[in-house]
């Protein structure tokens, strides 16, 4: 009899080169079904980013890096600038489809940069374009892995065992390829015997929290308990709470960060009862073009998604103004430090950011992706 897969055992994105498509695990219909879709064509792609078929910054980064490559497969041409106006309406049409999360964008660029540098700059054929375009997709795809797994080391020595650690959204492997980013010091923990006990926040209006981080750090064995949004402080001041760990969509220069709806709230409850929040992000979300949040665009959803998605019927009044941000901005005076791959950034985060992002390009530029 052929043992029942775990959800842990599924790529949360992977590319088949058969089928020339990105395959994903479609998590709207999570935790009731696990159904992997085929994703083939730009609007298909599209989609899925927008419909958050596939989410979580690092996650839709490599869907992203994917899609791209899967879309130039199909541009039939041997002149290379014929290929690049191709490719970069491609691009500009999958960045529209979420503007919060930084590594959308970050993903496609660096697949332009790559192509250009093949293609005009070296001469390269469009056909040897392509397959640098394949490696680089799978490379961002590996370095995810390794990414995340330095966040869970780098995360784990802030916390000892046995403590209660709080988490809201979904930060875990379901939003990245292995591990997660805000999961990963759980799952190392997990690997260790530490014993952790995890509080995760529902996160409404979609619910993220109860039905993927729950589901998955059920799944792997974590002793996890739900929460309502408006339970943190109830857990926090009967100290059952020695740190939180989120994940994030965009940082900026000053340390301000962009994370699911009620982050900020969670942040501000921490901060009051003395709880340490920190924010695992991979220096790919880093973005020291913005200078602060003030200036991070914060996508707005459809309103339907709190009057009535996941109820039988509509649980507000026909005709009621809904405002539906997905994600708030967390001030960086509540962050005890931002996690990311090089290390642990702390205040002031103007100066230690922009050391983190240096690492990352000194790493990158002497040929290592550690």
């Amino acid at each position: 009899m052929q043992e029942k897969k775990n959800i842990m055992d599924y790529d949360t994105v992977a590319l088949d080169e058969e089928r020339n498509a990105v395959v994903i695990i479609d998590q709207t219909l999570l935790p009731g079904r696990t159904e992997l879709i085929a994703l083939k064509t730009a609007q298909e792609i599209w989609d899925a980013i927008y419909l958050l078929k596939v989410r979580g910054a690092p996650a839709i980064g490599v869907a992203a890096a994917m899609g791209i490559y899967v879309l130039s497969r199909e541009i039939d041409t041997k002149d290379f600038e014929v290929f690049y106006k191709r490719f970069c309406e491609y691009k500009e049409f999958l960045d529209s489809a979420r503007p919060t999360a930084v590594n959308l964008s970050w993903a496609l660029r660096r697949m332009e940069k790559v192509a250009v540098k093949a293609g005009r700059e070296e001469g390269k054929s469009v056909a040897a374009v392509k397959e640098i375009l394949r490696l680089e997709a799978q490379n961002i795809r590996e370095e995810d892995i390794r990414v995340c797994r330095r966040i869970g080391e780098n995360g784990l020595a802030l916390v000892k065992p046995g403590d209660g650690i709080l988490t809201h959204c979904n930060a875990g492997q379901l939003a990245t390829i292995k591990y997660g980013t805000a999961t990963a010091p759980i799952y190392l923990g997990q690997e260790r015997g530490y014993g952790f006990r995890v509080y995760a926040d529902e996160t409404r209006p979609l619910l993220q929290g109860a039905r993927l981080t729950a589901y998955e750090l059920h799944s792997a064995g974590v002793d996890v308990t739900l929460l309502c949004d408006n339970m943190s402080a109830s857990v926090m001041a009967k100290g059952l709470v020695n740190a939180v760990f989120v994940g994030c969509d965009r940082v900026a220069a000053n340390g301000d960060t962009a994370n699911k709806i009620g982050t900020s709230v969670v942040a501000a409850v921490a901060k009051h009862y003395g709880v340490p929040l920190y924010v695992c992000a991979p220096t790919s979300t880093i973005d020291l073009e913005t200078p602060t949040g003030a200036q991070i665009r914060i996508e707005e959803r459809p309103g339907e998604e709190v009057t009535q998605m996941w109820y039988r019927e509509p649980m507000a009044p026909e005709g009621i103004k809904v405002y539906n941000p997905a994600f708030d901005v967390t001030d960086h005076d509540l962050i005890e430090g931002i996690v990311t791959e090089y290390g642990v950034a702390r205040a002031p985060y103007t100066e230690s950011l922009q050391k983190m992002k240096q690492d990352a390009l000194s790493a990158t530029s002497g040929g290592g992706n550690e």
